[in-house]
Order: C-alpha cells, then sequence, then structure tokens
C-alpha cells in the first residue's frame, strides 16, 4: 500500500502543467496543513516501527539493494543444515556471522521458515542454547542481536524491547540471570504451533559444567569455544537429531575446534 507521502508525489508529478526543473520542494512542504503532516508522519512512524520490531521479515528479501542472492555464503550456511548436524560460519569480521546465527536460531524458535528456505526444520517448538565467551559478550551482542534492548514497561519490570531478530510480539516471560546486570537467563519464544519455544543464553567462561543437563534441539555458539565445552553441546544434541551453528573468527589459529572442520587428507 502507498504511503500519503507517496500518493502525494504521485499526484503532483500527474499535473498536466507540472514542470520538475522548477518543483520547489521545500515550499509544498512548508503549505502542508498540519492535519496533512500529521497523517503523513503517523504512516510514516507505523512503518519505522513495523520495520524495527520486525527485523526477520526484512532480512534476505527477494529483491532490492539487499537482496539474498548477494549473500551466497549466508544461503549456502542455511542450506548445508538440511544434511549436517555440526556447520561453522568461518570469516572475517563485521561480514554477517552473527546475523546469519541469530536469523537461523529465530527461524527454528519461532517456526516463522521463509518461503525460500531450504535448511533444516523443526514442526514443533524447541529448546535452544546461545551462547558467547564471556556473559557480558553473550549480553551485549547475542542478546542484543536476537532480543534487542533492555528497557522498562509501563508497570516499571524490565523487560525487552524487542528490536532484535526475534519478533518482538513472539517474546513471552524473560528471566534474568542473577549476578550479571541485565543479562538474560532464560526466554519463551511464541512458536507458530501455539506452544512456546526456550531459549536460554549462556557463556563459555562458566565452564563445561554449565553445559550439562537436558537435550537440546539447536545450540548457537557465536565465537570460537573450548574443546571441552564443544564436546558438551554435542552430547545434548545427541537425541534429538538437533543442530549445532558455530560464527566465529578464527583468532586463535588452527585450535582443535578448527581442525575439526577442516577436510582430512585421503591418507588420514
Amino acid at each position: 500500500m502507498q504511503t500519503l507521502l507517496d500518493q502525494a508525489v504521485a499526484h503532483i508529478i500527474s499535473q498536466e502543467n507540472f514542470d520538475q526543473a522548477n518543483f520547489d520542494v521545500a515550499a509544498v512542504v512548508a503549505n502542508l496543513g498540519p492535519d496533512v503532516v500529521e497523517a503523513m508522519l503517523v504512516d510514516l512512524l507505523a512503518e519505522e516501527e513495523r520495520v524495527k520490531f520486525n527485523k526477520f521479515k526484512t532480512y534476505f528479501p527477494d529483491t532490492g539493494r539487499f537482496r539474498r542472492e548477494l549473500y551466497p555464503k549466508h544461503l549456502e550456511f542455511f542450506a548445508a543444515g538440511k544434511e549436517y548436524l555440526e556447520r561453522l560460519f568461518r570469516a572475517a569480521n563485521r561480514v554477517g556471522k552473527s546475523v546469519a546465527g541469530a536469523y537461523e536460531v529465530t527461524a527454528h524458535l519461532t517456526g516463522q521458515y521463509p518461503h525460500w528456505w531450504e535448511g533444516w526444520t523443526v514442526p514443533r517448538s524447541i529448546a535452544a542454547w546461545a551462547a558467547g565467551d564471556t556473559n557480558e559478550t553473550t549480553r551485549d551482542i547475542i542478546q542484543k542481536e536476537l532480543l534487542g534492548e533492555v528497557t522498562w514497561n509501563e508497570a516499571g519490570k524490565k523487560t525487552l524491547n524487542g528490536s532484535g531478530m526475534i519478533p518482538r510480539d513472539c517474546i513471552g516471560r524473560i528471566t534474568w540471570k542473577s549476578g550479571v546486570q541485565d543479562m538474560v537467563d532464560t526466554a519463551l519464544i511464541k512458536h507458530t504451533s501455539g506452544r512456546w519455544s526456550q531459549l536460554g543464553l549462556k557463556s563459555f567462561d562458566q565452564g563445561r559444567r554449565v553445559f550439562q543437563g537436558t537435550a537440546k534441539d539447536v545450540i548457537w555458539l557465536d565465537e570460537e569455544c573450548p574443546e571441552d565445552v564443544y564436546g558438551e553441546c554435542l552430547t545434548r544434541l545427541a537425541t534429538t537429531n538437533g543442530r549445532l551453528l558455530t560464527t566465529f573468527t578464527p583468532l586463535n589459529g588452527r585450535t582443535a575446534v578448527v581442525k575439526s572442520f577442516d577436510a582430512k587428507p585421503q591418507n588420514q
């Protein structure tokens, strides 16, 4: 649907005596009535809110300057999930590794797979973890990427504004981690089945012990983790046929985790 501004522009251009070379935009805007300006602002603000709180719907579109065909590595990463239990998006900094991880985790948590999705799918609500190297980086990067900014609601209760990858209207009950300011422990996420998926946030510096426990369907490790933590995460997926996503830049060289993804020579 066209916005009021689009309609106004289209109307002006369609006039018989319209002269683009001498068209004074500033004069037209200055003479707009307050009711017209208010109506335009309502329309524009509604669109801004729709994009801000439904980020997932705007990524990897069919067309436009950010059309998904321009991101073949991301699409390859998603598609590989149909066959592989473990995947690594290994690339330089600032190329969208965390965006890929957040996008796929959101798809599984909500069940809102895009029409072009060729990767692994889950037809039910899931239990997932997302983890970074410290509590602080998990909070400042992963939590923000998935759930948005920490804020306060009208009742004065701490919450999240939903400006992350997970749509705001899918975010349910939040529990907060003790001892770490403003860090989420668990969040319930509405699934298309009508049930609730559960997302837990963790960090590698807590050690292997905190990665023990119940089975998980999806685990996302953003940054390279210690080998024992990685092994523990694989154990959590053993009975679910789930998926382990890892996204990082290999700053520590060819560690055990990095080498585990490298193709082995045929004589080994």
